[in-house]
């Protein structure tokens, strides 16, 4: 222990361990298989850099980000530690200087990429240099439920069996599941020794805001900064070129930092954020990863992370010092929409995608909640925390209101219509909004029709947003986007649980524009399972993918659903030739988005049962508000029509006895429903 704090003073310059770091220190230096789950600002590095001089032997390091290892090698080197990196960004110079060093025995850690995992003398220049360590940093990369899947982290699980040396895994960010992945892919299932040292970061004031003129909020939040180092993140690559842009003619020191740069470039920005005060980088979420600068004190995301996990450590490269630091993150509905789309068009499993869905709902709950949002974000990671004190509904708590009866309304039409629908079709429902798909499937029959007329169809969006956040519905990945209803939800169904509902976002949704889209919310979700068809077809065949159909095509698909080739056919963009190809394919995909297909009805699929019922629900429809339109609305559910399908009553009593056929429905119903059974 004393040579520990020996080394910790003489090389690293601290004259005591942070809290957690002195058990994990000794976990590793004794050989023992570590996870360590850990701050962001913590001290995950000197964890395995410290063991690291204490063991015999060179320490291999695997981390996801050139910049990590640039930094962390600059940062060894100067405290006299002999350090290199091999990665795609060095010049000949600097490999060959790691190599010598290898050779003469000199070097004490080599960080590398888990990509360079995949060449075929990596594994013999490490048995070469005598490897008797592997630390991981960034660990959550190897979990495919977490945020920052990279598939070559498989690969690590291999390389320490093939070496026969300890391993040591450190994150900032790994909620159950993704720890149990991370024990499974690189310890084989064999738990190693688990620290767990909080994910608290209470000197970070949090705060969120429903998008209203995003650009001048960004910059109101700058200017309220000026002069202070700090990181805007955003979602796409051009929104960093022109909100830097933005902040330089509002008087900032701004950079924008994105994958498609140079690399000589992004080298450059990462220099002047370290030796530049007060410059923002506004940047992608790739930026920061690797820059261990203390300092940095704000945060704000242009755009909603993709989840809790993605969010809490982007704010956590804020305050790494320790003193105050401050973060913003704007959300509105087009973000929640692109995030649905990335998960909905991704290759992923149907499980992951749902998982993923649950994830971001979760990230929704934070934004959304009326309470503590430290709270929140701690109860994630399985932590109880007393309110903080240091978040903006803590210092300005949010009106709320009693939002159980609109909740129950909402949860209501989902049910009645057995959960087959998103969000659009649901709030057409509840405005009593007349259009083509309400009427063919009868939905305007349904006691739900119309309840909600008090709401505008903006307010329902904000309380569909903020039940996802309460988790009482999801978004279902096998049926594109349909709005499952979970178990959460049934104590409020039964009246058993009230629901809390913020006012303000919901008063913010009536003055809201709306934003224009490729298509309406209902087709939203078929849209990306469009485009996750196509992609996959293009991947395969190493085409581009508007090769396979233009995104002109897969919209005109969306909102018609074919369900015949001769019906495809019809769809612009889709000749002999690719209907031939393809045209199967995606009608598959349309087929799983056809709710009208009753369970009931799909029972008699291939009968002649099949036809008579298809008959009797037209009539139905029909005559649903009677004869003349004007009655009150009356239905039969697709059970009964199947009852009577299967059975042919041949009068009006028997008709009748049919289960689900009440008097009123025999009156309003009997007699067509009779001469279609009796013609058949």
């Amino acid at each position: 222990m004393q040579r520990d704090l020996d080394l910790l003073k003489s090389v690293f310059g601290f004259d005591a361990f942070r809290p957690g770091q002195a058990e994990i220190v000794a976990a590793v230096t004794a050989g023992e298989n570590t996870l360590a789950i850990m701050p962001t600002g913590g001290g995950k590095s000197l964890c395995f850099q410290l063991p690291a001089l204490l063991r015999e032997g060179v320490t291999v390091v695997i981390s996801p980000l050139i910049a990590l290892m640039r930094d962390q090698v600059r940062a060894l080197r100067a405290v006299g530690v002999e350090a290199g990196a091999l990665t795609s960004g060095n010049t000949q110079e600097e490999t060959d200087a790691v190599f010598d060093a290898l050779a003469e025995g000199r070097l004490k850690l080599l960080y590398m990429a888990p990509e360079r995992l995949a060449s075929g003398g990596t594994l013999n220049l490490l048995r070469r240099a005598n490897v008797q360590l592997i630390a991981v940093d960034e660990a959550h990369c190897v979990s495919q439920w977490g945020h920052d899947f990279r598939p070559d982290y498989l690969r690590i699980g291999d390389l320490r069996r093939a070496l026969g040396v300890p391993l040591a895994a450190f994150t900032a960010t790994a909620d159950a599941e993704t720890r149990g992945e991370i024990a499974a892919k690189l310890f084989d299932g064999t738990p190693p020794r688990a620290f767990l040292r909080g994910f608290d970061r209470p000197n970070i004031h949090l705060a969120f805001a429903v998008k209203d003129g995003p650009r001048d909020q960004i910059l109101a939040f700058a200017a309220a900064r000026t002069g202070q180092p700090g990181i805007v993140y955003t979602a796409t690559r051009a929104k960093t070129e022109t909100l830097a842009a933005a902040l330089r003619n509002a008087g900032h020191a701004a950079v924008a930092y994105h994958g498609g740069m140079e690399a000589e470039m992004r080298r450059e920005v990462e220099r002047r954020f370290q030796q530049e005060d007060g410059l923002i980088v506004v940047a992608t979420v790739a930026f920061g990863m690797g820059i261990d600068k203390p300092d940095i004190r704000w945060v704000a995301h242009a755009d909603l992370p993709k989840s809790i996990e993605a969010y809490y450590q982007e704010i956590g490269r804020a305050g790494r010092d320790g003193a105050p630091a401050d973060t913003l993150t704007l959300f509105g509905p087009d973000d929640i929409r692109l995030r649905r789309s990335q998960i909905d068009e991704g290759l992923a499993p149907e499980d992951r995608r749902a998982a993923d869905h649950a994830r971001l709902n979760a990230l929704l709950g934070l934004a959304e909640t009326p309470g503590c949002r430290r709270q929140a974000l701690l109860a994630y990671f399985g932590e109880a925390a007393e309110p903080c004190g240091n978040c903006d509904t803590c210092k300005e708590p949010p009106e709320t209101f009693d939002g159980t009866v609109p909740v129950m309304k909402a949860l209501s039409a989902a049910l009645r219509t057995e959960e087959w629908f998103g969000a659009g079709h649901l709030i057409d429902i509840l405005t009593g909004n007349s259009t083509e798909k309400t009427r063919a499937r009868g939905h305007e029959t349904l006691p739900t029709w119309a309840v909600g007329q008090d709401l505008s169809r903006r307010e329902w969006q904000a309380v569909f947003r903020q039940m996802m956040g309460l988790d009482l519905i999801r978004p279902d990945p096998s049926r594109h986007g349909a709005l499952r209803v979970t178990q959460t939800a049934h104590p409020v169904l039964r009246g058993e649980a009230p629901v809390t509902l913020r006012k303000d976002t919901i008063r913010k949704a009536r003055s809201r524009p709306v934003a224009k889209t490729l298509v309406s919310d209902e087709d939203a979700p078929l849209l990306s399972a469009l485009k996750a068809k196509r992609r996959a077809l293009a991947e395969a065949q190493r085409v581009p993918a508007y090769v396979v159909f233009t995104d002109r095509t897969l919209i005109e698909m969306a909102e018609t659903r074919p369900q015949t080739l001769d019906e495809m056919a019809q769809v612009s963009g889709v000749g002999a030739k690719k209907l031939e190809t393809y045209g199967r394919a995606f009608l598959a995909v349309i087929a799983g988005d056809q709710p009208e297909l009753h369970p009931s009805r799909r029972k008699l699929a291939g009968r002649d049962a099949g036809a008579l019922y298809d008959a009797l629900q037209e009539a139905m429809l029909r005559l649903a508000r009677g004869g003349d339109g004007t009655g009150k609305p009356v239905s039969c559910t697709p059970s009964t029509l199947r009852h009577i399908a299967e059975r042919r009553p041949q009068n009006l009593d028997a008709l009748a006895r049919i289960p689900g056929m009440t008097r009123q429905k025999a009156d309003r119903f009997g007699p067509a429903f009779l001469e279609i059974i009796l013609g058949a």
